[in-house]
């Protein structure tokens, strides 16, 4: 294992460190949301602005059937609002919703014990200090799904 590169090594920890919070995640969300789901909310609220289906597939990285069903599932809840793009008659934008947001303020605010557990446990302070480096890390691959070079992130 110490013999596989070191950037194999870092993605591994951060495939089992995503396993483990994708399920402590779960376990806090309300009840029909999935994490699927309040991860196009959660995209809405970091980045704002709207998106195509299509957009949000790419970022991603699932099918446009696989996000338009997410998506269908959250304009049911009232979450998220899509609608003709008036830019292109076929196409469509989505946005969040201020139910969209509070529901995901609120699956934020119901993981806080786990994440103030998090914080006393690791310490944030060592938390804050992996910070950048783990923005580092995902500028890079947004990048290399982008098609992006290393000297354009």
């Amino acid at each position: 294992m110490t013999d596989d590169p070191v950037a194999f090594r870092v993605m591994n920890e951060i495939g089992i460190i995503d396993q483990l919070a994708r399920t402590a995640f779960e376990r806090a969300l309300p009840d029909g949301l999935t994490v699927a789901q309040f991860s196009v909310l959660n995209h809405f609220m970091r980045l704002g602005g709207e998106r195509t289906p299509a957009e949000l597939a790419r970022s991603f990285q699932v099918t446009k059937g696989t996000m338009t069903s997410t998506l269908q599932r959250l304009e049911a809840k009232r979450l998220i609002e899509v609608r003709a793009d008036p830019a292109d008659g076929r196409g469509k934008r989505v946005a969040i919703t201020d139910k969209g947001r509070a529901v995901r303020n609120a699956s934020v605010s119901a993981i806080a014990p786990f994440l103030e557990r998090m914080e006393t446990g690791v310490s944030a302070v060592a938390l804050s200090a992996i910070l950048p480096e783990l923005r580092r890390i995902r500028a890079y691959l947004d990048g290399e799904r982008d098609g992006r070079r290393p000297q354009d992130i």
